[in-house]
């Protein structure tokens, strides 16, 4: 068994019930909508311009779109890997409430999506308190996944990746090009 599966069984093996409960709660998109809510009222609140706040909104729906599109459109397809669930050469993993997840694991769209939005906004906002808060989210996601069993942990990182490529572009194009950044709009762009 290599150390990716290692890892994997390892994390998956390490499963209680009140865990299972918490993982599936973590993994699941919906439970993050208040803190999406959160980061688009802090975004608000910070640039205060429409202008800006409608570039950097425009900037995360192309940072976690592509990031999804590319782990799921194009990564998932090319490559064909099985997520760990549908891997008939591994002995069955521990399945909370039967999820098994798509046929396809690598990589993961929800570490490059949680990823991309949480640096994209780690580098705009510039607090050491709410990036750390936003990189235990992350951490706490992707986590969340291997515990499931849906993926492998180079699948994850693999998605870390590309959630960071994407972020790091469109944060450089809103500050340098768009000029958006610490509240600041050019001259004449109120």
């Amino acid at each position: 068994m290599n150390l990716d599966t290692s890892i994997l069984f390892w994390i998956n093996g390490h499963h209680t019930p009140w865990l299972d409960s918490l993982m599936w709660i973590i993994s699941a998109p919906r439970t993050w909508l208040p803190l999406y809510v959160l980061l688009l009222g802090l975004i608000v609140y910070k640039y205060r311009s429409w202008r800006a706040v409608l570039l950097v909104l425009c900037g995360f729906a192309v940072a976690v779109g592509l990031s999804d599109f590319l782990c799921s459109g194009v990564i998932k397809p090319l490559v064909c890997r099985l997520r760990p669930t549908h891997e008939p050469a591994i002995p069955p993993l521990h399945l909370v409430n039967r999820y098994a997840g798509g046929l396809y694991g690598f990589c993961s769209s929800h570490a490059a999506n949680t990823m991309a939005c949480a640096l994209l906004f780690s580098l705009l906002y510039r607090n050491r308190t709410a990036t750390l808060c936003l990189m235990t989210w992350v951490a706490a996601n992707c986590y969340s996944r291997i515990y499931l069993g849906v993926h492998y942990p180079s699948d994850i990182m693999v998605g870390l990746l590309v959630g960071t490529l994407w972020a790091v572009p469109v944060w450089l194009v809103l500050v340098r090009w768009l000029r958006v950044d610490g509240g600041a709009v050019p001259p004449g762009g109120s």
